[in-house]
């Protein structure tokens, strides 16, 4: 009996001695497992200080609080996730000290000493003694920052993509659409609800469904598809012109899935161009009609090219040119010019003389323009047909602006027609109505020209003349441009008007150019000299040349020294832009001008140098003369007058000016003026 207790006794050690080894194991292998876990970890005790933390409360946390009897809270500050500063008392951890309670992932923020703000969740409880009584707390903390900071990125993704004006759409690799926008909704009409789940080659033409499988390989070869221009179909019918951009799709595995596209609508952008391209077309028509008026005196010519620019210029289908005048019949309003169609479309029928349409025109110099013309009361209500013959030109949008002449008489009228509603515009009428104000002045000078021919003594004057007249209407234009020009417009009208307003100042410049070599024949041109600083004149020049001229750079080798003379400050000024002018025009391939100025003995000469077409050994010693142009220059505007003009300038100056060219590599053109003596 005595043996077996002893025995009982032994076995009872070796027991607790086995739990206390498998205990301390547990313990050992707990601790590791706290030590390797990515969870911040830490245990304080009932007054607040650590006992314990891992290394990833430390990594957490940004600071080792070593040593650990400091209180828990000694090492970072705890805010609410609305931002609000979380006191002690209130943070979970304190909790869970003070109320023995359990705390299951509440979410706080934290910001470290480095002044790090970390988002975590918490997990708080108790410890106790063997007795039950509480001697501390066990707190985990995950840190969930960067979840919170994807999920924050992706919701940011999610609103910039659902207000985007763009089609933003997703698909898989087999064309189906996975979501859609609403700005994709706008664009193509269909709902979210109607198009997911569907192909995408509902969107495209027939035509055009080769473009999804070429898009679709790309894809899966893990290529993208910038800025590809195409047409898609809306709901509606109505095909847009899209520009469209995809990009593959992968899963986290790295595998591509599917496809991004995102499309943006360019019909306002293509409008634009097409405008931009009309317009330009359109300045260029106005260049070219300007040009016959200053340079075309023959009658025929001049309306035939007006008549063909202004139907160009208004879409017209048809465009003609009334002569307000008797033919041989005695018949009023007699037809000169025809474009966009055959003469015999108006043979064997009276011309509407009798109705109002046509004499609110010749008789009254109204403008008239009409969507519907078929609707006016006035429309062929004359015999002996009374109505619109069969075979005669479908007519239904009308135009007519009277040529009025300078006296107020009604020379002509061009008249345009179509046989579409509304196809006329106001800025149509405004444009067509400039172009025959200036055709009419055309027509007078054409007139005055055989005058001319026949008194050859008269032609100074009649320069002078018609530069004069052509001054009044072009003063006319540019001030209703710049006025123009001062409102709200969008960038096509801005685009507009400033070319237009460019254009004018060239005619402007041309006709002063005109006028100046009329004074020069009439030997009435003025000069009023003064010391003038070459140096200083270059610079003002250069200073202000490139807002109107920013085609090239303008170099410019300041000798640093003084070069006065004795001359027109004004006409020098002019001098120095024609040759840079010049310059700038015949060399459009570069974009270059070299000036210099250099004192040599007892002048001062200029330098204006390019890198231009130059001019052949034949030009060199016409390129001064009135009125001269060099062969192969007729794609440059210009009349050959600003060179004789300079000559001119610089002979009344007692200088010399000179021109060195190379054909092909540029041409330069340097002045000399004798410099003012010194005392």
């Amino acid at each position: 009996m005595q043996d077996n207790n002893h025995r009982s006794s032994i076995n009872k050690k070796d027991g607790d001695s086995r739990r206390v080894m498998a205990d301390q194991e547990v313990a050992g292998d707990l601790k590791c497992l706290l030590e390797d876990s990515p969870i911040a970890v830490f245990t304080c005790n009932k007054a607040g200080d650590l006992t314990y933390f891992n290394e990833a409360a430390i990594k957490l946390w940004g600071v080792d609080p070593t040593p650990k009897q400091q209180p828990w809270d000694n090492s970072w500050k705890m805010y609410y996730t609305t931002g609000e500063r979380m006191n002690l008392a209130g943070s979970p951890m304190a909790r869970v000290i003070n109320e023995s309670r359990l705390i299951n992932g509440e979410e706080i923020t934290i910001e470290t000493q480095e002044h790090v703000f970390k988002r975590v969740l918490v997990y708080a409880r108790p410890l106790y003694d063997e007795q039950h009584n509480p001697i501390g707390t066990h707190s985990s903390l995950v840190d969930i920052s960067d979840k919170i900071l994807e999920e924050s990125k992706q919701a940011i993704l999610a609103a910039i993509v659902e207000s985007s004006d763009d089609a933003i759409i997703s698909k898989n690799l087999n064309g189906i659409i996975v979501s859609w926008n609403a700005g994709a909704e706008r664009i193509f009409g269909y709902s979210e609800k109607e198009i997911v789940g569907k192909s995408i080659t509902i969107l495209i033409p027939s035509s055009r469904l080769q473009e999804e499988e070429l898009i679709l390989s790309r894809i899966r070869a893990g290529k993208k598809v910038d800025h590809f221009e195409t047409i898609r179909v809306a709901k509606s019918g109505k095909q847009i012109p899209i520009s469209i951009t995809v990009s593959p799709v992968k899963d986290n595995y790295g595998n591509i899935v599917g496809a991004s596209k995102i499309a943006r609508d360019i019909s306002e952008q293509i409008e634009a161009q097409r405008a931009i391209k009309q317009n330009s077309q359109n300045l260029e028509l106005l260049n070219s009609i300007g040009k016959v008026i200053l340079e075309n005196l023959d009658v025929k010519s001049l309306l035939q090219q007006v008549t063909d620019a202004t139907t160009k210029i208004t879409g017209a289908a048809f465009g003609a040119f009334f002569y307000n005048t008797t033919d041989l019949n005695g018949e009023p309003f007699t037809l000169y010019t025809l474009s966009g169609a055959a003469r015999s479309s108006f043979d064997g029928f009276n011309l509407p003389a009798k109705t109002n349409i046509f004499k609110q025109t010749f008789s009254d110099s109204k403008v008239i323009r009409l969507d519907d013309v078929t609707k006016d009361p006035d429309y062929w209500q004359f015999g002996p047909q009374f109505g619109m013959p069969k075979a005669h030109l479908k007519i239904v949008s009308y135009l007519a602006v009277p040529i009025v002449s300078t006296a107020g008489q009604v020379i002509g009228a061009l008249i345009f027609g179509h046989p579409s509603v509304g196809v006329f515009k106001a800025e149509h009428e405004d444009i067509i109505g400039s172009i025959a104000a200036q055709a009419a002045i055309a027509l007078e000078n054409s007139k005055l020209f055989e005058e001319v021919k026949a008194l050859s003594s008269k032609k100074d004057e009649f320069i002078a003349l018609a530069s004069h007249e052509l001054k009044t209407p072009l003063t006319t234009i540019k001030g209703f441009l710049q006025i123009i020009a001062k409102k709200n417009q969008d960038t096509v009208g801005k685009l507009f008007v400033d070319k237009s307003l460019y254009q004018v100042e060239k005619l402007s410049a041309l006709i002063s150019d005109l006028l100046d070599v009329s004074k020069i024949e009439a030997g009435k041109l003025q000069f009023h000299t003064e010391a003038v600083d070459l140096v200083r004149l270059l610079k003002d020049v250069m200073e202000t040349f490139p807002y109107t001229n920013k085609s090239h750079e303008i170099i410019f080798d300041d000798p640093n020294e003084q070069s006065v003379v004795l001359a027109d400050k004004q006409r020098i000024e002019q001098v120095v832009i024609n040759l840079l002018t010049n310059a700038i025009k015949y060399s459009p391939k570069a974009n270059k001008v070299f000036v210099s100025l250099r004192n040599e003995g007892e002048f001062a000469t200029v330098r204006v140098k390019d890198e231009g077409i130059g001019l052949k050994e034949e030009h060199l010693s016409k390129i001064f003369n009135r009125f001269y142009r060099a062969d192969g220059v007729g794609n440059v505007s210009g009349l050959g007058i600003g060179l004789f003009l300079t000559k001119e300038i610089i002979d009344r100056h007692n200088g010399t000016i000179l021109v060195n060219s190379d054909y092909g590599k540029g041409s330069e053109f340097l002045f000399s003026l004798p410099l003012q003596k010194s005392n």
